[in-house]
């Protein structure tokens, strides 16, 4: 195992930049998941981190040597990406093994290796198989496979579940998941996919335009955004964001009015806010509750019934959409208004012109 650290690490394509100046430090043995939008840059940086794209600027340690300058076969990473790679004429154990075999690794090391590895990947009935005999999932192990052989100090996944169905990206996502509590290793997973990163990470690494927006773990990234895009991207379905007037602060704390839905609020923030600066009150869908402290009348215009969940989704006044999870089906929903509420210390406060949290 092994602990990664970039220092303002900057990546351009003539001048367009692509990475803006990337401080981490990963721990040995550490899960780290890079999450944000298509197009954010998060590919990119753990290309970077592979050695398959020249850094512009800074510093890129693994174990606490530099290897900025290091190709990738000697930087002691192993990358699985989306698509498989495999040889279709070769079997699943000549696949994991090839590029041992390529490295002239004894054949007896090369046979202990994919078998220590098919083991943990329970592929041991299938190593005489080629690929066209596995489904998507038992390729997609063979790749990790492949990656675990060459006994790796920093493992890097680059959306290794995005060509599988919704059942198998489970699957994998709890296969990956132990086989990280098994072998310990340091591993870096790039994923779209805010649940992944949520279900998978140790930390996460929420990117956007090329720029860390947060770090941390994920309940702390849910329950703790630093800011509108980190709270709106953690969290599924999204933060509902309503538009509020701030009022005078009192010892119990800054009033908040919402226009919207005629609501006045009481929070806790300790940041001192003019009054009747615009601000924005952030609430999650499963806060909301049939009876709190502050109701709402919202026109339902969707209910999405999930069978263990049920989100109502309907519009302020004003045209902003809101998100609620209703426990109960009101009869005859269609055009209904459903009656719901929040409570004050469920909700955060945000700059609109900024994005950044008010505390």
């Amino acid at each position: 195992m092994a602990g990664l650290k970039l220092d303002s690490v900057g990546k351009s394509f003539g001048e367009l930049a692509v990475i803006h100046s990337v401080d981490l430090e990963v721990d040995s043995g550490e899960f780290v998941v890079f999450v944000g939008p298509s197009g954010c840059g998060k590919s990119t940086l753990l290309r970077l981190i592979a050695g398959l794209e020249d850094t512009t600027s800074g510093r890129i340690a693994i174990d606490g040597a530099d290897v900025t300058e290091t190709p990738p076969s000697e930087r002691g990473v192993a990358m699985v990406f989306q698509s498989y790679a495999l040889y279709p004429h070769m079997t699943v154990a000549e696949n994991m093994g090839f590029g041992l075999k390529i490295n002239r690794v004894p054949k007896d090391e090369i046979v202990r290796k994919v078998g220590e590895a098919a083991r943990v990947l329970h592929l041991e009935e299938l190593l005489g198989r080629k690929p066209k005999q596995l489904s998507g999932g038992q390729r997609q192990r063979v790749a990790i496979g492949r990656a675990i052989v060459r006994n790796p100090k920093v493992f890097l996944f680059d959306e290794p579940l995005s060509n599988l169905d919704a059942e198998l990206r489970v699957q994998m996502r709890l296969e990956i998941a132990r086989l990280h509590r098994e072998v310990k290793a340091t591993m870096i997973y790039v994923t779209h996919d805010q649940v992944e990163a949520m279900t998978l990470a140790d930390k996460i690494v929420v990117l956007r335009s090329g720029r860390v927006e947060q770090v941390g773990r994920p309940i702390d990234l849910y329950a703790d955004p630093d800011n509108l895009f980190v709270a709106g991207f953690i969290g599924s379905p999204k933060m509902n964001f309503l538009k509020g007037i701030a009022g005078d602060r009192t010892d119990a704390g800054t009033g908040v009015r919402i226009p919207a839905f005629d609501l006045s609020l009481t929070l806790p923030v300790a940041a001192g806010l003019a009054p009747g600066m615009a601000v924005l009150a952030g609430a999650r869908p499963e806060h909301f509750r049939e009876v709190a402290n502050h109701m709402i009348a919202l026109p339902i215009e969707v209910l999405e019934n999930l069978g263990g969940q049920t989100y109502a989704y309907g519009r302020t006044p004003d045209g902003d959409q809101v998100i609620a999870e209703a426990r109960f089906l009101p009869p005859g929903w269609r055009g209904a208004t459903l009656d719901i509420g929040f409570d004050a210390d469920s909700v955060l406060l945000f700059d609109p012109a900024s994005g950044l949290r008010i505390r």
